[in-house]
């Protein structure tokens, strides 16, 4: 049960498991059929006005990261997002991996939403760990 993650174009491992795209936008040009990923959770991108800001089209200049992650995590923050989180984290559970897909412009890894959403997977596995262990009551 593991989380990976990967940018769309990146060649299919054996232990990716469900790769999801989480791109707001389909990759261009691309035939249906030549599609590297099971399912697209555009729910789970940034919002269009996020996007546009870490490019730097509003302003010229791209966003902040910590101000990106603020943002983003705002974003996530409601019931669709929210249920589509802990979705992947049952999947994970029940002993599956997963594929988080960027996009092919996306090199930096470290500064891209598929690590922030990886993070808040990851805090619902751990939450819902804390909610089973009766350890916690005693």
């Amino acid at each position: 049960m593991v989380i990976n993650t990967k940018r769309w174009c990146d060649p299919n491992s054996p232990t990716d498991g469900w790769r999801i795209l989480v791109c707001r936008y389909r990759p261009r040009g691309l035939p249906k059929k030549d599609e590297t990923w099971d399912i697209w959770f555009r729910q789970l991108a940034p919002s269009r006005e996020l996007h546009a800001k870490a490019y730097g089209k509003v302003t010229g200049i791209p966003i902040v990261w910590d101000k990106y992650c603020l943002q983003y995590f705002k974003e996530m923050n409601n019931k669709n997002s929210q249920n589509l989180i802990a979705f992947l984290a049952k999947v994970i559970e029940s002993g599956e991996n997963i594929t988080l897909l960027c996009s092919s412009a996306c090199t930096d890894e470290n500064h891209c939403h598929r690590q922030l959403l990886k993070k808040m997977i990851e805090d619902k596995l751990s939450e819902a760990h804390r909610i089973k262990d009766p350890e916690r009551f005693k």
